[in-house]
């Protein structure tokens, strides 16, 4: 809310306004046609499908819907403290926007950062775009640190979290969003014992998608 109800809303306002006003001709009948296509896309777009959420500790679940288009090691100082696996993961206009939590953890920081808008299949994004870094540690031991970070893309313009400091949450919980269009990054530490099992160019799901596994947990 209120773009769920006001985009919508202004697209139907539209379709009445050119019914109305212009005299029925094929021009009419195109342009009707496609604001029908996009106002059918508006309403699948804020869609929060019911998730069979998959169930273990060990588990680390995709926090977006989309493609993963790279798995890489990047230094990330701020919150991991060293070397860590980025999981980057775009997601076009056509998917889910609803991120979700990868375990069980605690909200340690979220950091808000104003950027550009560049396009978000580029993995280096993340760099100069509008972001939201959630910092979380697992719930379940061991007690990894584990950074989710929002990206905005090219049309995106709009990141929502509504998880807070101090939060506890399990997997798959609903956490926010990002509008049209973006990337979602996970990153773990190079020294946690999880095995990342995705691959460059899987299709994921929030919730759903298994990205990494603990042979053990306490």
């Amino acid at each position: 809310m209120p773009q769920v109800v006001v985009y919508p809303g202004l697209c139907v306002l539209s379709m009445i306004i050119v019914a109305f006003l212009l005299p029925i001709s094929w021009l009419v009948l195109v342009i009707e046609a496609v604001l029908t296509a996009v106002l059918i896309w508006l309403l699948s777009f804020f869609r929060d499908p019911k998730r069979d959420i998959p169930v273990g500790d060990n588990l680390i679940l995709s926090p977006a819907d989309g493609t993963i288009t790279d798995i890489e090691q990047v230094d990330e100082p701020g919150f991991i403290g060293g070397r860590a696996t980025r999981i980057g993961i775009f997601l076009s206009i056509f998917s889910v926007h609803i991120n979700r939590i990868p375990c069980a953890v605690r909200i340690e920081k979220i950091t808000y950062r104003k950027g550009s808008f560049k396009n978000a299949l580029n993995p280096d994004c993340g760099k100069v775009n509008e972001s939201n870094d959630i910092a979380m540690t697992r719930l379940k031991k061991p007690n990894d640190k584990i950074l989710v970070r929002q990206i905005s893309g090219a049309i995106a313009r709009r990141i929502v979290c509504d998880a807070e400091q101090g939060q506890e949450f399990s997997g798959g919980a609903v956490f926010g969003m990002i509008k049209f269009g973006s990337r979602t990054e996970l990153y773990l530490s190079t020294r946690s014992s999880a095995k990342i099992i995705a691959k460059k160019g899987d299709k994921v799901k929030a919730g759903l998608t298994i990205l990494a596994e603990y042979d053990r947990v306490g």
